[in-house]
């Protein structure tokens, strides 16, 4: 595969019917190139679902692996139950252990990171990428001005819990057992993926930690209309209003989405459908206080009167 991102743009114009045999050949020759020791990153949302099936449809025996945070929706710990040969796996340490000691994740993996550096670091070059960027017209590797206030946020700001919640989990049972990782990932799910996308092919067999991404041109609609197809059961969690499933505590991207009196974005929603995950968050790990300094409104909206006045 070309490695460009116009070939990645091209692609993602594809018809449904080509991505999905492009995909299964990506997963065929991932599979044959490791002897048949792979395994599925499994997360219990749409499109991990979605990669299920597109692998077990060449070779249903391969394994899918999830990983339990204790930080999950219970629809998704619920439907990763109704799924045959999945290999549970736990991070050592909790989401309020990796926040303590690292941060809180907020705006994006990609700034969080940048301001953790930007707080943390001895290298007066890496500070001064950090505050002004690099020497290019692009500025690369420069905290958005809009967020650098967040370098003297009064709380530890990482991008360290996907690390620890996710990735370390799964990088032991990859030690453990020799299989190589297929994974969900999709570049339009964000700028850090689309450029995964360009730099690295589906199948990065001579990557530092190889692994197969045989969905990376698929888009959101494609994974709807495979799951319509081929009316494949999905978590009832996207029923309830949430359009993405990952880590309950997770504030990445919140700032983006819709909050006015007839919307909801994830806590709003979250204080609504699920009261004592909402009541954990906001107050006992602390991300009232976040949201409150990146103005993020995590308060019940008027869509929850709504609701109420609708059943009366």
């Amino acid at each position: 595969m070309v490695t460009d991102l116009s070939y990645l743009h091209i692609r993602q114009k594809y018809p449904l019917e080509l991505k999905i045999e492009l995909s299964r050949l990506r997963i065929r020759q991932w599979y044959r190139y490791h002897h048949g020791n792979v395994y599925i990153a499994f997360s219990g949302g749409k499109d991990s679902t979605v990669l299920v099936d597109l692998v077990r449809s060449e070779f249903p025996d391969v394994v899918a692996v999830f990983s339990n945070t204790f930080n999950e929706f219970p629809e998704i710990l619920k439907f990763v139950r109704t799924m045959s040969n999945v290999t549970w796996i736990t991070p050592a340490m909790t989401v309020e252990g990796a926040i303590k000691k690292y941060g809180y994740p907020v705006v994006s993996k990609e700034n969080s990171q940048k301001i953790s550096e930007a707080r943390t670091t001895k290298s007066a070059k890496l500070l001064h990428k950090r505050l002004h960027g690099d020497d290019n017209p692009y500025k690369s590797g420069k905290i958005p001005d809009k967020w650098q206030y967040l370098i003297n946020a009064p709380f530890l700001i990482s991008h360290k819990c996907c690390d620890v919640l996710k990735r370390k989990p799964f990088r032991k049972y990859e030690k453990k057992t020799g299989f190589s990782p297929i994974l969900g990932v999709m570049a339009n799910d964000s700028h850090a993926r689309k450029q995964k996308g360009v730099v690295k092919s589906c199948n990065s067999f001579d990557s530092k930690r190889p692994e197969s991404n045989p969905m990376m041109f698929w888009n959101t609609d494609d994974v709807w209309e495979y799951i319509k197809q081929k009316e494949l059961p999905y978590s009832s969690i996207y029923d309830m209003g949430y359009k993405n499933t990952g880590c309950v505590a997770c504030c990445f991207g919140v700032h983006l989405e819709p909050s006015d009196e007839f919307s909801e974005n994830k806590f709003q929603l979250m204080e609504r459908t699920h009261p004592s995950l909402y009541r954990n968050c906001i107050d006992r790990l602390g991300m009232g206080r976040v949201l409150d300094f990146i103005k993020v409104n995590y308060r019940p909206s008027l869509q929850k009167t709504f609701n109420f006045l609708d059943k009366v």
